[in-house]
């Protein structure tokens, strides 16, 4: 592309959701997170009771730096799986506090793990000025490294996801290398691909050799922008299925954004229905 060329528009009509299997793997894996970070914020208090109680006043300095080392392992461990998490149910950044609590939950909650037990470190006047000196700067330098994990740099979101999603379904549909199709959008934008391939075989005509990228679906109630519950699309208003309904149409890829998210099962009679040509061969 030359330099000051307008960058291609991509279609982003249709929004990115998590699929059942996405969820499942999300929820498992932030349960994993939150319970290592129980872990390391219970090593956390272990720690503040023992220092409460003057066991590393005089010595100890291993039991010390062994319990700041296991507080990291565990707040990375958290940090890790929640980034994973969110690769398979990220936020979207409409809701930009829930988005930034989400991705950055790790940093915050290592912050937790590790603030109130250095404080206390560094504010013990009990403690040999060699050990607190020691203490502090393992637990300095790994709270800064857990904290720094737990950051995610490049959140994802789900309107990148509904870029890369599209941009993966328009590469497919045209037989281009599939650069966008990462695995967390691949799947939906392959059944993009599909149904808009079998609306085209399916409205084929005289008129129109090609087919059409126009489907027809029950319109989202009380004007919403989004139907509750899944609908399937038609191939054209005047189904009998679609008789007395507020119906609304467009792409394929907008009927997928309204929550129309299949194709109907009845080619044929659509076909009659509609006038179209030759039955599409629906998988």
């Amino acid at each position: 592309m030359t330099d000051g060329a307008p960058e291609p528009k991509i279609d982003v009509t249709q929004a990115w959701q998590a699929s059942q299997n996405q969820k499942g793997k999300a929820k498992s894996l932030r349960i994993y997170a939150a319970l290592a970070w129980v872990v390391a914020i219970g090593t956390e208090i272990a720690g503040i009771v023992l220092l409460k109680k003057g066991m590393f006043q005089q010595g100890n300095l291993a039991l010390l730096i062994g319990l700041l080392v296991g507080i990291a392992v565990f707040a990375i461990a958290g940090s890790l799986m929640w980034k994973a998490a969110n690769k398979h149910d990220p936020a979207s950044r409409a809701d930009g506090f829930r988005f930034f609590v989400q991705n950055q939950l790790g940093a915050i909650i290592t912050v937790i793990a590790f603030l109130p037990l250095l404080a206390l470190i560094f504010l013990d006047k009990d403690m040999d000025p060699k050990n607190k000196k020691i203490a502090g700067f393992v637990g300095v330098g790994l709270a800064m490294l857990a904290t720094v994990v737990g950051i995610d740099f490049k959140p994802p979101s789900v309107e990148q996801y509904s870029e890369d999603m599209n941009a993966c379904a328009t590469q497919i549909k045209a037989k281009q290398p599939t650069t966008a199709c990462s695995p967390e959008v691949a799947e939906q934008a392959q059944a993009i691909a599909d149904d808009s391939q079998a609306v085209a075989e399916a409205t084929k005509s005289d008129a129109n050799p090609g087919g059409l990228d126009v489907v027809y679906w029950i319109a989202p109630e009380n004007g919403a922008k989004k139907s509750e519950v899944p609908h399937v699309f038609h191939l054209c208003a005047g189904v009998s299925t679609l008789r007395e309904k507020t119906v609304n149409s467009g792409s394929v890829t907008e009927a997928y954004a309204q929550n129309a998210t299949r194709i109907t099962k009845q080619i044929e009679m659509e076909q009659k229905q509609c006038g179209f040509g030759a039955v599409a061969a629906v998988k």
